[in-house]
């Protein structure tokens, strides 16, 4: 017990406090307010290449879902196109592929087909010759709550990374998320 919690402590020391944009990125995409949420997620996304890379994808993929909803399909393609292949091109082919997928089937909830065709190709033409089977996937995860504590991006069980039997890891903030007790 003693090691865990002593682990937990040294990992959140190299993290550097949440930033504030994050929060209101999150704040602005779930009040509807698209345009400054694209454009918040973009600065952050742009910023974390450099310093935490393995962040940046996911970034960009809400900047192209904040454009898209409000309204600028071109821009939020641009967006979603340039974080799958921030994907492709780290080797996380799994996850390229899972959110991948997430983002084509809302692109053809809101019949944006011809982005969704795009996207598809996209995710189609960075896909190695050889194709591995997904990591195995325990069906009995626990239940994580809908929104990151931390920074409040919204959690997908289904796609998000798991450090352990009952703690995910946020793909935004990389902060722990705990399953919740019921």
């Amino acid at each position: 017990m003693f090691r865990r919690r002593a682990q937990r402590l040294l990992r959140g020391m190299g993290r550097p406090n949440l930033p504030l944009m994050l929060q209101r990125a999150n704040q602005w995409m779930a009040s509807g307010e698209y345009t400054d949420a694209e454009n918040a997620f973009k600065e952050l996304a742009q910023g974390a290449e450099e310093r935490f890379p393995q962040r940046a994808p996911f970034l960009y993929i809400e900047a192209g879902r904040a454009a898209v909803l409000s309204g600028q399909v071109q821009a939020g393609v641009a967006h979603l196109r340039r974080g799958l292949t921030l994907f492709a091109s780290q080797g996380r082919i799994h996850r390229m592929r899972a959110v991948g997928q997430r983002v084509v089937d809302e692109l053809k909830a809101r019949n944006l087909h011809t982005e969704a065709q795009e996207i598809s190709l996209l995710i189609q033409g960075n896909q190695p010759k050889e194709i591995q089977a997904p990591p195995p996937v325990n069906s009995k995860r626990p239940i994580l709550p809908t929104h990151c504590p931390s920074c409040g991006a919204g959690v997908r069980s289904e796609d998000i990374e798991w450090m352990d039997e009952v703690t995910a890891e946020c793909d935004y903030c990389g902060s722990p998320i705990r399953a919740e007790n019921k």
